[in-house]
């Protein structure tokens, strides 16, 4: 049997397993009595209120009713989402409520046997590993405190609380819904059977917007495809796309933090390309100023586009709490990560993929033109970057030392000028093409990242990866 401690860690985004696994409501019971430790370490003397979210995963409901009877039992207040929700609905409700923290049982964009937990501050960001690292040390430390589900809705320990609605208000008023309800665009949006669908229906609701729904159906398995936003797992989009006239398509992940898009003809648009949008539509459109948050494994495309509107550039490890981090100290106008989550200014420190969503709508509202017309400008201004991924399964037991690769000097032709590992190993040749190797901190693989200014070179660039990873 393994140590609780080696069942039970929090990775990239989270604490996941496998349900049934080490995913368990025993583990789950040890988490959340060591969230109620850490809480109760942190907020010294204050009024403990802690809200409550799952996503439509299966058991995701029965695990958040577990952690709130045990944060009840421990005394902390807590408002339990009154259904699923989309995990940013979650985290803004935390900052709406003025809670200390907020849980979120997702697995986000893992396969359907994985489920989660991900800690958000009080600022409705990610939990850093400052606040995680203390989680872990009071795994198992006491016995759980629990107590029966109706008795604490009757003492009123638990609240049933719609996060929905205070959510949906925020939405509408960011973005500039009188103009987008005058547009008569068509918009399809893939929800891959996740929690965030419904989010768009109510916002544009009474608009001229055409907007269709793919995959919004309650379906915990997801259709036996991994609820994650990218080009493999869009298939029927993309021909809808390739086929009709739709000028844009959306695409959420499991909880509706990331996002991925599609362009009328069926060009899949990655995060990469996303996030050159989001800062261009903001600082241009909106007038938005401050800086700019990548991550390592982010495009050489941003960098053009920062030193053009003479933005200052972060770059952070992988992790979407690292963006976070940066958007509570500064002004920050964007942050994005690979995995397609994106987060702006004047939100919470928090990606959002709807968000996400309506800002390329206003941007073609804005512009008058379809995705692919202002895709197509973008490029041709900042040069076309050809970004590729590759996940490398791991056999049971292997481990790789990707520092190692640190003694490459020459990938495919080119001289390895620059080395980068804050986080994995990235290597910069002197075209400016890269490749990096980083272990995944949620599932057992090493992804592959690539990108050059030929889709030949990338491609050959993860070749050279994969080889070097199977030796």
């Amino acid at each position: 049997m393994k140590d609780i401690k080696e069942q039970i860690k929090f990775g990239t985004d989270g604490w996941r397993g496998v349900i049934s696994d080490n995913f368990t409501f025993a583990n789950v019971a040890i988490v959340a009595q060591a969230i109620c430790a850490w809480i109760k370490k942190e907020f010294k003397g204050k009024k403990h209120v802690v809200a409550v979210g799952y996503d439509a995963r299966f058991l995701s409901r029965e695990y958040a009713e577990t952690v709130s009877c045990i944060l009840a039992k421990n005394k902390i207040k807590v408002l339990l989402s009154d259904k699923y929700i989309a995990t940013p609905a979650l985290s803004y409700g935390v900052v709406n409520i003025k809670g200390v923290c907020g849980v979120m049982i997702t697995a986000s964009h893992n396969p359907a046997k994985f489920n989660g937990i991900k800690i958000k501050t009080k600022d409705g960001g990610g939990a850093s590993k400052d606040i995680t690292n203390v989680v872990e040390k009071f795994l198992g430390k006491t016995a759980v405190k629990t107590m029966d589900f109706d008795v604490a809705l009757k003492s009123k320990a638990i609240k049933m609380h719609n996060f929905n609605e205070a959510y949906f208000k925020f939405m509408k008023n960011y973005v500039d819904l009188k103009a987008i309800r005058r547009a008569k665009f068509r918009v399809v949006q893939d929800a891959m059977h996740g929690s965030g669908t419904g989010v768009l229906e109510n916002v544009l609701k009474g608009s001229s917007i055409k907007l269709e729904m793919m995959r919004g159906d309650y379906n915990p398995s997801f259709g036996n495809v991994k609820p994650e936003p990218i080009e493999d797992y869009v298939p029927d989009l993309m021909k809808r796309m390739k086929k009709e006239k739709i000028d844009l398509g959306l695409i959420l992940d499991g909880d509706a933090d990331r996002i991925g898009s599609v362009a009328a003809g069926g060009e899949f648009i990655n995060a990469q390309k996303i996030l050159g949008l989001l800062i261009l539509h903001l600082a241009r459109n909106r007038g938005c100023e401050g800086s700019v948050v990548k991550t390592l494994c982010g495009t050489t495309m941003v960098d053009k586009i920062c030193k053009k509107l003479k933005l200052k550039l972060h770059e952070t490890p992988v992790g979407f709490k690292y963006i976070s981090d940066l958007m509570v100290s500064e002004r920050v106008i964007a942050g994005g990560e690979e995995a397609g989550g994106m987060g702006v200014q004047d939100y919470i420190p928090e990606r959002d993929g709807n968000l996400a969503g309506l800002l390329l709508l206003e941007m073609m509202v804005k512009q008058k033109k379809n995705i692919k017309k202002i895709l197509d400008e973008m490029e041709k201004e900042f040069g076309r970057y050809y970004y590729l991924r590759a996940d490398i399964d791991l056999k049971p037991g292997q481990k790789v030392d990707v520092k190692q690769f640190k003694k490459i000097k020459n990938i495919c032709g080119k001289r390895v000028v620059q080395i980068n590992d804050i986080d994995g190993v990235k290597l910069i040749c002197e075209d400016e093409s890269w490749l990096m190797f980083r272990p995944s901190g949620t599932e057992p693989l090493v992804r592959v990242y690539s990108e050059a200014k030929s889709l030949k070179r990338s491609q050959a660039l993860i070749e050279y990866g994969r080889k070097v990873l199977n030796k």
